[in-house]
């Protein structure tokens, strides 16, 4: 005998469904995958970037996909 609930047969009444999402954080599980890359960066670019402690490539590709996405422009392709 299977130990298995059918879908329907499970009481959810003290766990009700989410129907709003509007607080759910985007990405917050997921992780795209990172290709390295070489780049040319004023040097007080980069001392400001390090200002914010480790991780100031992480703190580069957050500003980076912010400009992305809040662009407006049409996204280009992983080639592009």
């Amino acid at each position: 005998m299977s130990a298995a609930k059918r879908d329907e047969d499970i009481d959810l009444s003290d766990m009700p469904e989410i129907t709003d999402w509007s607080g759910a954080v985007m990405g917050m599980f997921y992780r795209p995958p990172k290709r390295p890359v070489t780049m040319r960066l004023d040097e007080d670019v980069v001392a400001w970037l390090k200002g914010f402690g480790p991780g100031y490539q992480t703190k580069a590709n957050l500003l980076l996909r912010h400009a992305m996405l809040h662009s407006g422009g049409k996204k280009s392709g992983a080639n592009g």
